[in-house]
């Protein structure tokens, strides 16, 4: 597990290349709130928008997440926290004033774009 990257996947490095050459300047792997221990792959820090780009294994994605079958109850256990964990952290930033964005990471980083830009947008014309 130690080997597995926490930050600049390749989904995220496609994602900030074009968000940067659309003139837009984020935080990499922030923390939105210092009361939470959670950090965003994608931080707009003005405008209040979150972007969390997750691993389809480790995070459970219903399409494409898959059950190790050894020590299989261990991993259950370790997965399910994983999306519990992720729920509680959306939940808690939503009540902090934050926008929320999460994405997979075997989606279109074109189309991830597309969402993330409609966001801040939205967050520009609610200042």
């Amino acid at each position: 597990m130690s080997r597995q990257a926490r930050r600049d996947t390749r989904v995220e490095l496609q994602v900030r290349r074009r968000l940067h050459s659309a003139g837009v300047r984020y935080r990499v792997d922030y923390r939105p709130d210092l009361s939470m221990r959670c950090r965003g792959d994608i931080v707009f820090t003005r405008r209040k928008v979150v972007v969390f780009i997750d691993g389809c294994f480790w995070h459970g994605c219903p399409l494409h997440a898959t059950q190790p079958k050894n020590n299989a109850d261990w991993w259950r256990a370790k997965l399910a926290s994983n999306v519990e964990r992720d729920r509680r952290h959306s939940d808690a930033l939503r009540d902090l004033g934050w926008q929320v964005l999460r994405f997979w990471e075997h989606e279109k980083p074109e189309d991830i774009c597309v969402k993330i830009l409609g966001a801040i947008r939205t967050a520009d014309r609610a200042d």
